[in-house]
């Protein structure tokens, strides 16, 4: 007792053995070899970084991101956000990360759709439809993606030319100068207005629409439409009228609509199809992994096959989905760097001609790498809060 009081005073107030046990886990063994080997990292870095200094100030490049500021003084081919040669560098890789956001997001959306369908129909007993699914999953699986979005963008540049454009539904035009869709176009307040409080309103019905429909038939689409319905409400209310531009053949081109590049094209459609591919393999063996009592059970109540594929078999599966489906996304939203081989101006586009331009080479690996590391962690902590949704949800219920 006496040699634990003494060896107790000798650590000092407040500073007890449990703490310092703590600490010495947290630095793990061996503790100078580690120090020893963070100081050799940190040394190399530094020898390396002032090399780089050394050799910028050499070529007259000042290291940092004041460059952001300055007249870009080239053109990009297409944005989704205003933009002119008379903007700033920092506006012109705003443009391109938009452009990555925007495919990138349609990707992943049309791609869950496509594959789940493709999924499906995988297990169907047709077997020509399924050996169809199947000859499909491998040649999109087992070819360069890269290859793939050459071939999709020369398929969109040989279409023919606006006066034999091929034409769908009468309102949707395909020609070699992009895709012509009709566009919905908003007039009325300001969409930064109006746009949080419809989704508030669609939010807030949805909310209500589970709790008032929950367990009855047809809940899934008795909620979709009770929000649909307020939403529309609430614009009218809100005094935002909503109309569609159409696409028209007018001289040697085609006027009016919503305009996609052949580029854009190209690309949505290669990382659509290229991704499908996978999260349809994913699909198949989340349906698979539900036992066959499942289905004997949910036969015996009289279920069709829709209804047990889409109210029974689906939601198990989405627990061995979700995970798997986390990394298909964050693979098509890296993949989506790859526009740059097929002339689309995303953002690795854009940094590229920006550091061509500047010299900053380095500041703008930097931007990519930071913009790249935001998104997939976006993305990610997006499809971990669903994924433990699900989780708690089976947990409570058991």
């Amino acid at each position: 007792m006496l040699s634990q009081a003494s060896s107790h005073h000798q650590l000092g107030p407040g500073f007890s053995k449990p703490g310092l046990g703590t600490i010495r886990r947290w630095i793990g063994p061996s503790p100078a070899q580690q120090i020893a080997v963070l100081l050799f990292i940190v040394a190399v870095f530094w020898y390396f970084g002032d090399n780089i200094v050394a050799t910028m100030q050499r070529l007259g490049l000042r290291p940092g991101f004041v460059f952001l500021g300055q007249r870009a003084n080239f053109e990009i081919g297409e944005s989704l956000i205003s933009y002119s040669s008379a903007d700033t560098y920092g506006r012109a890789l705003l443009a391109g990360l938009v452009n990555t956001v925007a495919v990138s997001a349609f990707g992943c959306l049309f791609a869950t759709i496509l594959g789940v369908l493709l999924g499906i129909a995988r297990l169907s007993r047709n077997l020509l439809l399924s050996n169809v699914v199947r000859a499909y999953v491998e040649i999109f699986r087992n070819t360069p993606l890269l290859l793939q979005l050459f071939v999709w963008s020369s398929l969109f540049h040989s279409l023919p030319a606006p006066r034999q454009a091929i034409q769908f539904s009468g309102n949707v035009f395909l020609t070699n100068r992009g895709i012509f869709v009709p566009r919905l176009t908003l007039e009325g307040p300001s969409m930064l207005i109006w746009l949080p409080l419809a989704v508030a309103v669609g939010g807030a019905t949805t909310f209500l629409a589970r709790r008032l429909f929950f367990g009855q038939h047809y809940y899934a689409s008795r909620v979709a439409g009770g929000a649909l319905a307020a939403t529309i409400a609430f614009l009218w209310l809100a005094d935002v009228s909503i109309s569609a531009e159409l696409p028209a053949k007018g001289g040697f081109n085609i006027r009016g609509g919503l305009s996609l590049t052949p580029e854009f094209a190209g690309l949505l459609t290669g990382l659509v199809f290229n991704s499908a591919a996978t999260i349809a393999e994913i699909v198949r063996s989340g349906i698979q992994s539900v036992g066959n009592g499942q289905w004997e059970a949910a036969r015996a109540l009289g279920l069709g096959p829709g209804h047990i594929m889409r109210l029974i078999v689906l939601p198990q599966a989405l627990r061995v989905i979700t995970p798997l489906m986390t990394s298909s996304y964050l693979d098509l939203t890296k993949n989506s760097s790859l526009a740059v081989a097929i002339g689309f101006p995303d953002l690795v586009s854009v940094a590229n001609t920006t550091a061509n331009t500047t010299g900053q080479s380095l500041e703008a690996i930097a931007i990519i790498a930071l913009a790249y590391l935001t998104l997939n962690l976006a993305v990610s902590l997006a499809m971990n809060l669903y994924n433990r949704r699900i989780v708690l949800k089976d947990t409570r219920r058991k």
